[in-house]
């Protein structure tokens, strides 16, 4: 289950050393490690990470499978945490470690900056060969901070980007070695810490308001 740490002004949320799919015991976990982060006082900033393999899986398919009746308030709840981590009001930095699939890619394009290790690991959005289509929420978050081209590639051919790849495509903002991406990560969320409060909240809320609003839209039989 996740863990969250601080380290001077950085606040470090480990997502679980599995592959950290999106059961709902997790997404109250880091629900409840973003409360304490917004609680906080002064100047802060926060790091995702993970342990081993993965940094995140996505979707809890098993779980989903196994509830089917309740689809829709567990989609609701993912396009929440989703619009939660967009629009915190703090610099937040994912340091992808490892495999970054589907939700847990698009997790980490709700972060403001990436780091990935260059030498292992994929970042993909697999959705068009597993035949689950995004919803209206996740399409727009994806087209929003992805260049069209990228999100083009990404969301139709569901190619699996290296961390070098997803550079050079703009996906991540750093591939590093994996003994540089801790301390990459930390030192780029330190450097912003000083900026967390309301104003960078509303600043973000504007932004990525279009964004916001389709991950805020009671899921239907068509989003």
């Amino acid at each position: 289950m996740p863990t969250l740490d601080r380290k001077d002004d950085v606040f470090v949320l480990d997502l679980g050393d599995g592959e950290n799919r999106f059961h709902p015991d997790w997404i109250a976990s880091v629900q409840v490690a973003l409360d304490a982060v917004e609680k906080a006082k002064g100047p802060r900033a926060l790091v995702t990470c993970a342990t081993g393999k993965f940094y995140s899986t996505g979707l809890d398919l098993e779980w989903l499978l196994a509830h089917p009746d309740q689809q829709q308030d567990y989609v609701n709840s993912v396009h929440g945490l989703l619009a939660r981590m967009l629009t915190l009001p703090m610099i937040t930095v994912a340091a992808l470690q490892g495999h970054t699939f589907a939700a847990g890619a698009m997790f980490s394009l709700a972060h403001d900056f990436r780091i990935m290790r260059a030498d292992r690991g994929f970042w993909c959005l697999p959705e068009a060969d597993i035949d689950i289509p995004f919803t209206t929420g996740m399409s727009a978050l994806i087209q929003a901070r992805l260049s069209p081209r990228t999100a083009h590639q990404a969301m139709l051919t569901a190619h699996r980007y290296g961390g070098t790849d997803a550079a050079t495509a703009d996906i991540v903002d750093q591939a590093v070695s994996e003994h540089a991406l801790g301390p990459a990560a930390h030192q780029l969320a330190h450097a912003h810490s000083a900026k967390a409060g309301d104003t960078l909240h509303t600043i973000k809320n504007r932004m990525y308001i279009r964004v916001v609003n389709a991950l805020h839209q009671t899921l239907s039989p068509h989003s």
